[in-house]
């Protein structure tokens, strides 16, 4: 029996998130099925994430255990010519036994991309949140730097997926410009449901006026959802890169 790891990159936007659904289609739907096909035989893929509908990965790894003895670069050539055009395999190789792509994973980054412009791009319409207004990015690049640290994040996790234990740490966020485009990059040893879309819409709403610059500090020690911004889209989303020891 081997185990395997795999990278691969994927756009959301026709996916109820990365795990199997029952009723909607998940990324994972679609990956045990046609490797099921390629190897010839029942395949449970174990992801390093679950992602939200809507949300895109740059790199995202999962792992699984197989009779097969196909090699890594024939799985990986292989794979893609079975895969639709919005899930590309990267890479594979063999991973230790004990190796799980969830719980073996040390830490991730993600990217939230927001386009803006006054008028909607129709290229980016699925990619990245369209803001019509302008954006302060040294504003909300020193209110970020208020997440940085251990905390416990209840006030930026959606109720559905609030947990005995809320507390995680943040390891940075930072805020970058090319043009039009905003990029807001936090790297973090774990994060809650629906957390960086909140963050992203609480630092959207400091932006606007609505919260103080200061007011993330405050917002953490409450413990209480309705304190921070709304939750942004989850197109603009991005898990980014996946760290293991």
């Amino acid at each position: 029996m081997r185990n395997l790891k795999v990278y691969m990159s994927y756009r959301g936007t026709r996916y109820h998130g990365f795990q199997r659904q029952d009723n909607a289609v998940g990324i994972q739907n679609v990956l045990e099925r046609m490797m099921g096909k390629l190897l010839n035989e029942q395949v449970t893929v174990n992801g390093c994430s679950r992602t939200d509908t809507g949300v895109h990965a740059n790199e995202f790894c999962f792992s699984f255990l197989t009779n097969s003895t196909i090699p890594c670069k024939n799985f990986v050539r292989g794979l893609n010519s079975m895969l639709p055009e919005d899930i590309a395999i990267i890479s594979c190789e063999e991973a230790p036994e004990d190796f799980h792509a969830r719980f073996s994973c040390v830490a991730k980054e993600y990217v939230y991309k927001i386009c803006i412009s006054e008028s909607k791009n129709p290229f980016m319409s699925d990619l990245a949140l369209h803001y019509p207004y302008g954006l302060d990015t040294e504003l909300i690049a020193r209110s970020a730097l208020d997440f940085v640290g251990t905390h416990d994040f209840t006030s930026f996790c959606g109720t559905a997926g609030l947990k005995e234990d809320n507390v995680r740490t943040i390891e940075y966020f930072k805020v970058e410009k090319d043009e039009n485009l905003v990029k807001l990059l936090v790297k973090g040893n774990g994060f809650l449901y629906n957390m960086i879309r909140i963050m992203v819409g609480t630092l959207i709403y400091i932006n606007e006026g609505k919260i103080p610059p200061d007011g993330i500090p405050q917002i953490i020690a409450a413990l209480d959802r309705t304190q921070a911004g709304k939750t942004a889209p989850p197109h603009g989303l991005y898990l980014n890169k996946v760290f293991y020891e």
